[in-house]
């Protein structure tokens, strides 16, 4: 939409319209109440770029003024005076930077990075000043001190400790002058991760491989072929076709491409990717990285491992690398059997080279076709897009009593965008939930769950409930064909659905402990979980259906793919323990000086014993998860701690059916308890023990 243009002589003050040519009210600023539309979902049509300044200062006045009240209270401190007001500081903050941030990843531009980046620095500012701020700690560290001496609820009670703890996590504990300190490492820290943001999503649009020679087309899916057709066309090479590093395009060309130098050259693509040029992101990386050694020896931690993982579930990284370590051993013993495998078919064939990276999705592909019969251009046309949507609705319906019913008239921030009214067994409104699955180059790589709002309980009892939405980077329909998905990509829609549920049926009655709010080793948990039922024959009967005919899934490729659901395991196991090492590896780094990034990851490769037939599961200049933002950074290991929790979970589906109500009416009581109560608690209120490793092993086919 055209943006308003304000003019300097009548700029508009702080509220509801913004004025344009001197007096003339030209149209209200749509953050600044509540949105008029079904659910209160974003009105993006109506939101313009020069919306969000506007209402993001409204907001940190508001959020500003709230703070204020809570200090200036005479009344002893107390739950209702101190804790609830800072859940609910600024609606109007709230709904400026949930869209914001939904946008930045998923449809974003350089107009809007422009915002981003002019924004996000002074939130980071305004958050380091209220957790510095003295008032409001006092009274939040009163509460905190008098916790055993009032009767209060359970979530109460965690809130007022979870609060203080953050409060000391931010530096409120601090002399005035580390204080300062700390707030400009912060604000150097939220600018480094914009930079390396950008840099990868502007590596990834750059990079592109040309093929102008069908017969180094050979082997690939017809869909890819005719995505990377398209793609060239958008890109003014019509008659060529070309590849990208964005995952359904990368993919197959390593898995399926007959061609050897078209896979080397996308792989070597891929793992040098954000290194050349303007886009080179490793001295971002060691920026980052003397950053976060400042912020925990500001903070009293020996390294930025120990600050992040002090308040998970493993404690320390010395916990999360034994558990590790457990797992990528016997994964990299392996990785030498499926090495095996595949170098003597390779042989077989007449070729005269030792496998390479480039080389272990196609020949792990090629041994799956023989030893399972298994070709997943065979499996993909029973598994259109639509169709596993219609999956994951079916297995929520089944285990939770939930339906969908699709809004196509909702607001929604791009046309892929489909919106659904979600009820519960009773037949009452639960959510809504939006999907947004194909790749396209204003969004990010990878697939991901987020809120545009949360859920909590009002005073007066009233629900205010989430609106959840996913993203995906699945290729897009054809002229001939709906995108067609591969058995990854089924797996990762059922696994970003789980952390939809998690958030969809959250009934915590505090909007700090909705839903995802859980520790972040323990937020995976019900993710990797619902993947499970991805590949349950009995669900595959439900929505696995031939695109063009209509026909069920046949009972042999329902065998073939749970035959071959433990292949090539080594291979995935190892990288991905490899990239949570590699991690805390990083985390535990306290450099002076610049380090030679290739050469740390050489020396951790190394030390780990990994296999010369593959990599990290991210290499470090576009390994998102640890440097785009704090968010995983020493906790990507938090995929195979909860690994632990969802197989031995499954396992007792396994044993008493994978759709037994009781059994899902606990894992229902997880996953509306967002954070109200201690994981452990609720995880072994439901199995009745401590999860162990053990099932993990065995779901991955890594022992015996």
């Amino acid at each position: 939409m055209k943006p308003i243009i304000i003019g300097f002589c009548c700029m508009a003050a702080l509220g509801a319209a913004a004025l344009t040519g001197c007096g003339k009210q030209e149209k209200e600023n749509p953050f600044l109440k509540p949105f008029d539309t079904p659910y209160g979902i974003p009105p993006f049509e109506e939101i313009e770029i020069t919306d969000y300044e506007p209402a993001f200062e409204v907001g940190i006045a508001e959020a500003k003024a709230s703070i204020d009240s809570i200090t200036s209270n005479t009344e002893a401190p107390s739950f209702v005076n101190t804790i609830l007001p800072l859940d609910n500081l600024s609606p109007t903050l709230e709904r400026v930077m949930s869209v914001m941030m939904a946008l930045s990843e998923a449809d974003s531009s350089e107009e809007f990075t422009a915002v981003t980046e002019k924004l996000l620095p002074r939130y980071t500012a305004f958050t380091d000043e209220m957790m510095m701020n003295q008032a409001l700690f006092d009274r939040v560290k009163t509460l905190y001190n008098n916790i055993d001496t009032v009767n209060q609820p359970l979530d109460e009670r965690r809130a007022i400790t979870d609060t203080y703890t953050a409060f000391v996590r931010k530096g409120a504990l601090l002399p005035a002058d580390k204080q300062e300190e700390l707030k400009k490492v912060n604000a150097t820290l939220t600018d480094l991760y914009l930079k390396f943001n950008k840099n990868l999503l502007n590596a990834n649009n750059t990079f592109e491989i040309v093929v102008d020679n069908k017969e180094d087309l050979a082997g690939l899916p017809q869909t890819t072929v005719d995505n990377a057709a398209a793609e060239a066309k958008a890109r003014g090479k019509e008659g060529k076709w070309v590849f990208t590093l964005h995952a359904p395009s990368r993919l197959a060309v390593l898995q399926y491409a007959d061609n050897r130098d078209l896979r080397e050259k996308m792989w070597k693509g891929y793992t040098t990717n954000a290194t050349s040029g303007a886009n080179d992101n490793r001295p971002v990386i060691n920026q980052i990285l003397k950053a976060r050694a400042r912020k925990a020896a500001l903070l009293g931690y020996k390294d930025f491992a120990s600050y992040m993982t002090a308040d998970k579930m493993a404690k320390t990284p010395e916990a999360a690398e034994e558990l590790l370590m457990k797992i990528f051993v016997p994964a990299k013993a392996k990785v030498a059997e499926e090495v095996a495998t595949m170098q003597a078919l390779s042989d077989a064939a007449g070729n005269d080279f030792k496998i390479q990276p480039w080389d272990y999705y196609y020949f792990a592909e090629k041994v799956r076709q023989r030893d399972f019969a298994l070709n997943e251009n065979e499996i993909r046309p029973y598994f259109a897009v639509d169709s596993v949507r219609n999956g994951i609705f079916g297995m929520a319906s089944r285990l939770y009593g939930l339906s969908f019913e699709e809004m196509p008239d909702a607001p929604k921030y791009h046309p892929d965008v489909k919106v659904y009214d979600v009820k519960d067994e009773k037949g009452e409104h639960l959510a809504v939930f939006m999907t947004d699955y194909f790749t396209r180059p204003s969004k990010r790589q990878g697939a991901w769950m987020e809120e545009l709002k949360t859920s909590w309980i009002n005073p007066d009892g009233t629900a205010e409930r989430p609106i959840i939405y996913n993203v995906g980077n699945f290729a897009p329909p054809t002229a001939d064909a709906p995108a067609l998905l591969t058995i990854d990509d089924v797996q990762t829609m059922f696994h970003e659905f789980g952390h939809a549920l998690h958030g969809m049926l959250s009934r915590a009655r505090l909007k700090s402990q909705s839903g995802t709010s859980v520790d972040r080793d323990f937020v995976e948990f019900p993710s990797q979980f619902h993947e499970h039922w991805a590949f349950d024959p009995e669900m595959l009967k439900v929505y696995a259906h031939h695109y063009k005919t209509g026909e069920v899934i046949p009972d042999s490729l329902v065998q073939k793919i749970s035959a071959a659901s433990k292949h090539n395991m080594g291979f995935a196991t190892t990288e991905l323990a490899g990239a949570a090492l590699l991690d805390l590896n990083w985390g535990r780094l306290n450099p002076e000086g610049d380090v030679d990034v290739d050469a740390f990851e050489n020396s951790v490769a190394e030390k780990l014993g990994m296999p010369a037939e593959l990599t990290f599961r991210y290499r470090s200049p576009y390994f998102k998860h640890i440097f785009g933002d704090d968010g995983y950074a020493s906790g990507y290991y938090t995929y195979l701690w909860a690994e632990v929790f969802d197989a031995d979970a499954y396992q007792l589906f396994r044993e008493k059916g994978v759709f037994n109500p009781e059994l899902a009416g606990k894992i229902k009581h997880i996953l509306e308890s967002g954070a109200s109560e201690d994981p452990m608690v609720l995880y072994e209120s439901f199995s009745g023990r401590k999860p162990s490793p053990d099932a993990l092993l065995h779901q991955r086919g890594l022992v015996k």
